[in-house]
């Protein structure tokens, strides 16, 4: 899997349940309420205040270490 900014929670975590850690170590504890799931990373990462390329770069090399 390839993780963009336009890429959802949910797609992220139907392809891996593991990649949530790196949501929560964000802050990000709500991926797994309804409306998360559709929310993009660039949307989520707008909402929580954190660094939309930080979170990319860290799912892509994970998804790449699999």
């Amino acid at each position: 899997m390839v993780v963009t900014r336009d890429t959802t929670i949910g797609e992220v975590l139907a392809e891996d349940m593991g990649a949530a850690r790196f949501f929560f170590e964000i802050g990000m504890h709500c991926v797994g309420c309804p409306s998360s799931s559709g929310e993009s990373i660039a949307e989520a990462c707008v909402v929580h205040g954190t660094n939309e390329d930080e979170l990319v770069s860290k799912l892509n090399e994970y998804f790449q270490s699999k």
